[in-house]
């Protein structure tokens, strides 16, 4: 782990199965990046059910950014996902009344925008749209962004739109260029409608879209610059979560970081304990790690013991921290 941080990999993803400890991994990374490396850190939360409030021990919510107290270099940001929602829904649904208004058609608008709105992408769409806002808008204050995901399935497909997206903005870009064309070709008014289609709002919100996906696309899928990382625990379903979901991440050209095991038993523990109960869960887990170093190597990061407490607390955090690179 030491090694890849040391590099300037500047977005670096968490995702895996849940309950694997995704967010206190990515908390104790974006520590280690502001404390140790001096590196201005933001930890960028996306996943619905947020933690870093819980696991900072401070308010991180609200939806904006905000400075961990008590460590230099460090910000949060807890992406609220009915914020976001509602404000791509608004962007939808001024392009789609642009849309009718040059049609010249009298529509009640509202079921075209419940159904755009309704639709299960959307959520998802919305989501990348605010991804893309963090790329590019906070990219430009920071020297490392930290992202703490979903779980491993939804976090895929968020990050798999950096490819789908794209071919969804061109063909709507280019049905848009169609139907001006169109109605340049069947008007009276050529000039004036030529002048109208230059300084039309939905294309040029279109090709706005576009732009800035094609500057997020070109980093999500530049090693030097992004990484997905996934957590995982000595258990067979969670490392077949992994095993699966890596070669979705490459499908998805996003650049592979490695896989961080988390929450293995320390050997002194199991020993001690006289029921036999924990001797039992460390052989099994140990049988585990075996498949992991098999499937993984040389890619496992870093192999971190399951602690007796919850990580919370920037004291704990920052043991954790130092396991992570040592």
């Amino acid at each position: 782990m030491k090694q890849l941080l040391s590099q300037n990999v500047k977005y670096i993803f968490f995702g895996g199965k849940g309950g694997v400890g995704k967010t206190v991994i990515a908390a104790a990374t974006a520590l280690y990046l502001a404390e140790n490396m001096g590196k201005r850190t933001l930890l960028a939360s996306f996943n619905p059910v947020h933690s870093l409030t819980s696991v900072f021990g401070q308010d991180l919510s609200g939806g904006v950014v905000k400075q961990i107290s008590g460590v230099k270099n460090l910000w949060a940001l807890e992406v609220q996902y009915d914020d976001i929602v509602e404000k791509y829904k608004t962007r939808i649904t001024n392009l789609l009344k642009e849309m009718l208004k040059m049609a010249e058609v009298s529509v009640d608008i509202q079921p075209l925008i419940d159904i755009a709105t309704t639709n299960p992408a959307f959520h998802e769409a919305a989501a990348f749209d605010k991804m893309m806002d963090v790329v590019l808008k906070e990219g430009e204050n920071y020297d490392r962004i930290v992202f703490d995901m979903a779980a491993v399935a939804n976090a895929i497909r968020l990050i798999g739109l950096s490819k789908l997206y794209g071919a969804w903005l061109q063909r709507t870009i280019k049905m848009r260029i169609e139907t001006l064309t169109l109605k340049e070709q069947l008007s009276f008014r050529k000039e004036k409608i030529k002048e109208q289609i230059e300084k039309d709002p939905v294309l040029m919100e279109l090709q706005d879209l576009y732009n800035r996906y094609v500057k997020v696309r070109s980093i999500l899928t530049n090693p030097d610059l992004t990484r997905f990382i996934f957590v995982t625990i000595p258990t067979m379903l969670s490392i077949s979560v992994v095993q699966r979901f890596i070669e979705m991440v490459r499908a998805y050209e996003i650049p592979y970081g490695g896989v961080v095991v988390n929450m293995v038993i320390p050997p002194e523990e199991a020993e001690r304990d006289a029921t036999g109960f924990l001797k039992s869960k460390y052989e099994e887990q140990q049988r585990n790690l075996e498949l992991i170093r098999k499937a993984f190597s040389p890619n496992i990061l870093a192999v971190v013991k399951q602690f007796p407490e919850d990580i919370v607390g920037l004291e704990r955090l920052r043991t954790l921290a130092t396991l992570l690179v040592s």
